[in-house]
């Protein structure tokens, strides 16, 4: 950990994620809240979330802007640009503004992936390879700590002053993260142009799916991320059959979270341990596990078991990007970034589709232990090509060196 702070370019990414990241978690929930407050619609509540989702889909395409343009300057302008677009939102008019508001909220997410996809390769390409686990592990942990603080202070506002200093709030960490990144000095390739134009928008895609060390981990990203969306579905029916109020949600949400920051800890030191496939394996299994216990109408049992889903379900994505910033060639590494990212995320909004229609119909208790049965058998099937270097190991492709 101190050698990832230690590093420059390191902790300028962390602290620009940091800052960025508290307005994101404090403006999704607000959004909501907002929208609900304006119209009485759940549905179009509801639609705040999918509307800054939706961009994910054309991941790869939008990743390609990595790829295509300077990395360091793309984070500094995409960012100074969603913070000039937040500071116009107060300034419609109140008749137009739930409409502006969903506009924002789609160019939000627009920005998400490419920001994202920018910040992998910048730090693929500047920290060392040892302390990529490390860094991708305090990432995690920084995003998981600001989705249990910045939602509270941002509910906090909205009900004492309204949305607009949550608006402003989150334009003003934007302005801060584009300083801070402004600040970060990305060695560009020497010689060859930027980005190879061959394969387009799909290469990203396709170097995945051909490669036999970035496969499995993302199709069992993507299978894991489905069983959690399943999970995330019937998290009230949970609470139900405990006897508690839906609030009670919260505190599950917070003692998972929990679970996510002490893994963000711990993900580094392990994948310079074991390889991205046992580390990834295990974590699937804990968190199969752990689904499969949230059945029991135990108080103690619901919230070790959230614990737990904190620590297991992170370790296959950190294990996947990981391995994507080791692997993947510099001129593609924006398109294969977005397209992972893509590639795990969407099933887990299908998976919270599917399990609202099967709650509804079906009993929790038995829906839970199948979900569970087949994040093991992703375990499992993961596990089993188990042999491979750990990922802090040198590859045959990028050196330390290079780093």
């Amino acid at each position: 950990m101190r050698e990832v702070v230690g590093d420059r370019t390191a902790l300028l990414c962390l602290t620009g994620v940091l800052v960025s990241g508290f307005g994101t978690s404090a403006m999704w929930l607000t959004a909501g809240i907002w929208v609900r407050s304006a119209t009485g619609s759940d549905t179009l509540a509801a639609l705040t979330v999918f509307t800054m989702w939706a961009p994910l889909l054309a991941g790869p395409a939008l990743g390609a802007l990595a790829d295509r343009l300077p990395r360091g300057p793309l984070l500094t302008w995409v960012n100074l640009g969603m913070a000039g677009l937040l500071c116009a939102l107060p300034l419609i008019g109140p008749e137009h503004r739930v409409g502006a508001l969903f506009a924002v909220l789609f160019v939000y997410g627009v920005s998400g992936v490419v920001l994202d996809a920018a910040e992998t390769a910048v730090v693929a390409r500047a920290v060392d390879v040892r302390l990529l686990g490390d860094f991708n592990g305090l990432r995690t942990t920084v995003n998981e700590g600001m989705k249990l603080l910045a939602p509270l202070t941002g509910a906090g506002l909205f009900a004492r002053y309204g949305a607009v200093p949550v608006v402003l709030l989150d334009a003003l960490t934007f302005a801060l993260a584009a300083l801070v990144f402004a600040r970060l000095r990305v060695r560009e390739p020497a010689g060859a142009p930027r980005v190879s134009r061959r394969g387009g928008t799909a290469a990203g895609t396709r170097l995945l799916l051909g490669s036999p060390v970035l496969r499995p981990l993302v199709c069992a990203g993507a299978a894991t991320m489905l069983v959690a969306g399943l999970n995330g579905a019937m998290i009230y029916a949970v609470v139900d059959a405990l006897g508690r109020s839906p609030a009670y949600a919260g505190l599950l949400y917070a003692a998972q979270g929990a679970g996510s920051v002490t893994v963000g800890l711990l993900a580094g030191p392990l994948l310079r341990r074991l390889s991205a496939r046992v580390f990834a394996a295990a974590g699937t299994a804990l968190f199969a596990l752990a689904v499969a216990a949230r059945g029991l109408p135990f108080e103690a049992v619901a919230l070790a078991a959230s614990a737990a889903i904190g620590l297991g379900l992170p370790c296959v994505l950190v294990a996947a990007m990981t391995a994507v910033q080791r692997e993947a060639p510099d001129a593609a590494l924006g398109r294969t970034a977005a397209a992972a990212h893509t590639l795990t995320m969407v099933p887990n909004a299908l998976g919270l589709a599917l399990g609202a229609g099967l709650v509804a119909v079906a009993d929790v208790r038995l829906l839970l232990p199948s979900a569970a049965l087949a994040g093991l058998v992703t375990a499992v099937w993961l596990g089993a090509g188990r042999k491979g270097r750990p990922t802090g190991a040198p590859s045959g492709g990028r050196s330390p060196a290079d780093a």
